[in-house]
């Protein structure tokens, strides 16, 4: 059942292995979760968000002013959240450097609906899944260079300023969108004050980060910033290196008090040495093994592996302010994504031996596979949109109307090597391959993709109830290449064109004291590339609807220096025109016959108290079946990596009187229930499921006005449990303890 799962680069290469050499997966953001496409709100433009002062009497005060979302927009004009009529959670810089965050896997730890780290500490990508989908990726309200086989380009989360989650269907401004969410991440922006910080970074697994982000006015009206990252760093698992550069420039120039230009770059190179660490036989991690469980820190990919990655973003970000209360935004992104594995080997085949025990193998050595993989894309992006706010009596409107056009082209193409040697699970010792130059001789996916959207958004106030309407049509041309040809031949060529309109209703009511009970109904959809292998037409594109209900509070009538939001929501997604195939493959040879049905519940909870106490918490319900497909031992099953449920706590607090004015502790718990790996097939009848587990964090500080030193830890009682298992040779054990000490100089 090809769900819109995310098949990375793990996935990929076990379900070539699965189906003797098949693999593929099937751009777009969210109705309402582009903050970065206007302006940056100017509480936003600091280089260091939080700011550590002592005030007349000697205190220390650290202030946190953006830690709480509340006022935060998450639309593309400025309504704020309090008034969307659905969810949307936001980890802004505040929280990411409170709470030591290192990745944006640990920065949705806290987020309800939200779960990471199924992959365990993958050091390349950021795996996480919203509402039992896979969200695509937007950088500063535009498609980040995601297709076909990306969903995630994993730039560092130090390089921005925000990271939001719109959740529920996406496309009624943007398009192209998986039914469950999308995520977005806010670049750091320029200002015109004079500030900055440096970071040093060390820690468990010879962690070495060095890290400096400062911006100020160049001249009257032209405002820079640049940001920068070294990180040198090994895995849990053995033998695993891996090297991040990252640099990324901006300058906003204030051409006059109407019209705003800002430029934004980033280039990011990763390289990572010693393959993944993953894919280990389900006997001696999930399942018993008569020799043993095997230890966490084994790693069976070739010490040699490599993998390298080179991407960069330039772009712009204007708007103009008109009189009347009209105002123009257009923003553009050009983009660069490139990775090479030239050497992949791995345990493919899991255990060779399981019936004999007279033989050394026994339980023991595990069939080794090279998979080398290559992909390029490059997008451009595009939005141009005016919004105005019309008063007609009592009646307040804000419309929006827009165009968007994306443009991508993809090139991916891998080598396949089945049997290139075995290991002891145990005492692994990896032999290199005889085919050293394996090179990338099949075409995975050659693919460009050209979509245009028209859209249209009001929100109509009438006292204090909110109205939102919108609606949106899609244009989508694509062509692609037959896949599993040889690269060294002339493959068919096949064009696709789709159309579709989506749209959403919802209504808040924001009561004076900061409660908005809220509804909406939303539908979003994907394009689907190829063709039906029964009816021989091309795929329709696959659809989504969700309704959900809850409640928000922003904590209005409290006093200044209490902030609070909250929201509780109840919601069911369905998913039609899903493809029905074992293994997943786009181009999809399959049929389209799929249903999905996601349901459930969401609590979550953001709190800073008189700047000494913060609290995030979360509880998610979410239960996910197969309600359709043509491999009838799918239907009734669970969606891999959907954890029916998932509760988090974590509390901060920071002494502001006597001697230990400045210090601060913090401590946190979270629980994930068990999930499936994957769905059964004709080539993987049993379903493995990830194991339940209760993880402690925790953290120590202590700040001054011009530097900070925190220590955090992750998962510190150190718990061994295996986050997925997605066949008998692909099992992945979660994130074990992690320690890092943090210094920051701020100026």
């Amino acid at each position: 059942m090809a769900y819109h799962t995310n098949l990375r680069r793990s996935s990929i290469r076990a379900a070539l292995i699965a189906s003797s050499m098949l693999t593929f997966t099937g751009a777009a953001f969210a109705q309402d979760a582009a903050p970065a496409a206007a302006p940056a709100p100017a509480a936003q433009d600091d280089a260091t968000n939080i700011q550590t002062t002592r005030n007349d009497q000697g205190d220390v005060v650290v202030v946190a002013r953006n830690f709480v979302p509340g006022a935060t927009t998450a639309n593309k004009t400025d309504i704020p959240l309090i008034e969307t009529p659905q969810s949307v959670s936001v980890v802004t810089r505040d929280q990411i450097d409170l709470l030591n965050f290192v990745d944006a896997q640990q920065a949705v730890r806290y987020t309800a609906g939200v779960f990471g780290e199924n992959y365990g500490p993958d050091l390349r990508f950021d795996f996480f899944t919203v509402r039992g989908f896979t969200p695509k990726q937007y950088i500063d309200g535009l498609a980040a260079p995601i297709s076909t086989t990306i969903y995630s380009v994993g730039v560092d989360l130090y390089a921005f300023q925000s990271l939001e989650l719109l959740k529920g269907p996406a496309s009624v401004l943007y398009g192209n969108a998986p039914p469950g969410g999308i995520f977005n991440e806010t670049s750091r922006r320029a200002s015109s004050q004079t500030s900055g910080e440096f970071n040093i970074k060390y820690g468990t697994d010879n962690y070495h980060q060095l890290s400096t982000t400062f911006t100020g006015a160049v001249t009257d009206g032209l405002n820079a910033r640049f940001t920068g990252l070294y990180l040198d760093r090994n895995a849990e698992v053995d033998h695993i290196d891996a090297k991040r550069l990252l640099a990324a420039p901006t300058f906003t120039w204030h051409v006059d008090s109407a019209t705003q230009l800002t430029g934004l770059l980033y280039y990011q190179w990763d390289k990572v040495r010693g393959g993944e660490g993953g894919f280990l036989p389900v006997q001696g991690t999930l399942l018993a093994n008569p020799n043993g469980m095997i230890p966490r820190h084994t790693n069976l990919d070739d010490p040699n592996d490599i993998y390298e990655r080179r991407q960069y973003g330039v772009g712009y970000d204007f708007s103009h302010r008109f009189s009347g209360g009209l105002t123009f935004h257009s923003n553009a992104k050009w983009s660069h994504y490139k990775e090479d594995t030239p050497l992949g080997v791995y345990d493919s085949g899991g255990l060779t031996n399981t019936t004999n025990p007279a033989l050394a193998s026994y339980y023991r050595t595990v069939q080794l596979s090279n998979f080398t993989y290559r992909e390029q894309v490059d997008s451009f992006a595009a939005d141009n949109r005016l919004d105005a706010t019309v008063e007609t009596g009592d009646v307040r409107q804000k419309i929006l109307v827009g165009i968007d056009y994306r443009n991508v082209r993809n090139a991916a193409d891998y080598g396949f090597d089945f049997g290139t040697g075995t290991t002891n699970v145990y005492n692994a010792v990896i032999t290199p391959p005889a085919n050293q130059a394996l090179g990338y001789p099949t075409r995975y996916n050659h693919q460009r993709l050209r979509q245009t959207g028209v859209y249209g958004q009001d929100q109509i106030k009438i006292g204090d109830l909110y109205v939102t309407l919108g609606g949106r049509y899609d244009w989508v041309k694509s062509n692609y290449l037959d896949p599993f040809t040889a690269v060294s031949a002339p493959a068919a060529s096949h064009d696709q064109s789709e159309q579709k309109f989506t749209w959403r209703a919802g209504a808040s009511y924001v009561t004076s004291a900061g409660f908005a009970p809220y509804i909406s109904y939303a539908t979003s959809f994907e394009p689907q590339i190829g063709a039906d292998s029964v009816t021989n037409q091309a795929y329709k594109p696959s659809t989504g609807r969700q309704w959900e209900g809850g409640i928000k509070y922003d904590g209005r009538g409290l006093s200044s220096d209490v902030k609070v939001f909250a929201t509780a929501a109840l919601f069911d997604i369905k998913q039609t025109n899903v493809v029905s195939t074992v293994p997943s493959v786009s181009p999809v040879f399959g049929t389209q016959s799929g249903e999905v049905e996601v349901y459930g519940g969401e609590v979550e909870f953001v709190v800073r108290i008189h700047n000494q106490l913060s609290i995030n918490g979360a509880y998610s319900y979410n239960h996910s079946r197969v309600l359709k497909s043509n491999t009838a031992v799918e239907i009734g099953q669970p969606l891999p990596v959907t954890p029916k449920d998932k509760a988090s706590l974590f509390a901060d607090y920071t002494f502001q009187k006597g001697a230990l004015g400045g210090f601060g502790f913090g401590a946190g718990v979270r629980y994930t229930s068990g999930s499936a790996g994957s769905l059964p097939g004709a080539f993987n009848p049993l379903v493995y499921y990830g194991q339940a587990a209760t993880l402690f964090d925790a953290i120590v500080h202590y700040d001054a006005p011009h530097f900070r030193i925190a220590v955090n830890g992750s998962n510190v009682f150190d718990k061994g449990y295996v986050a997925r298992c997605s066949g008998p040779a692909g099992c992945v054990y979660g994130a074990g303890r992690q320690i890092i000490a943090t210094l920051t100089a701020k100026f």
